[in-house]
């Protein structure tokens, strides 16, 4: 049974270029962007979502992008960074990874929530579902901390496996 799964990967590998789960989860997102699309059409918004879909590939890539990229550019600049000595074989990972990821979600959170974070849409709100836009500046500043937090520790702990390398090497 193991050589069929290991001649099924291959196979797959050969003529996909991935393995047979890649194609398999590939599929399964297609299938749900498929649905969600059939649900935009059932609901008769479909022009409003292709306006609003084009509108943020617009705003992404003419705006934010260079945003971010310039943001990125000046964080990673070090201006007082000491050159390494060649022989460290172990080098510590990179921060920036850490710091990049729990911002970006952030960020994205903020961009979709925006309305209610800064409470712009208070009234609109209220009529729609009967309740306050007062929790979404704390839970968004709260799923921050938690995602901040998350990437510290992840970070603490790749630097503390690479230190139990470094010892262990030695």
């Amino acid at each position: 049974m193991r050589s069929r799964i290991r001649a099924l990967r291959r196979w797959a590998a050969g003529r996909y270029g991935a393995g047979p789960l890649h194609l398999l989860v590939l599929l399964a997102c297609f299938a749900l962007a498929g649905y969600a699309a059939s649900r935009v059409v059932v609901a008769g918004i479909w022009v409003g979502f292709v306006v609003w879909f084009v509108g943020a590939a617009v705003i992404h890539d003419l705006l934010l992008y260079p945003l971010y990229t310039i943001a990125d550019g000046t964080v990673r600049r070090q201006p007082l960074r000491r050159p390494r000595p060649p022989a460290e074989p172990l080098r510590p990972p990179p921060w920036i990874n850490y710091l990049r990821v729990p911002v970006g979600l952030s960020v994205l959170l903020l961009l979709i929530w925006f309305p209610l974070v800064f409470r712009l849409s208070e009234r609109r709100y209220r009529a729609s579902v009967a309740l306050d836009t007062t929790p979404y500046l704390g839970r968004w500043l709260l799923v921050t901390g938690v995602l901040l937090a998350g990437s510290a520790l992840a970070y603490a702990s790749a630097l503390r496996r690479r230190a139990r390398r470094k010892s262990d090497s030695h």
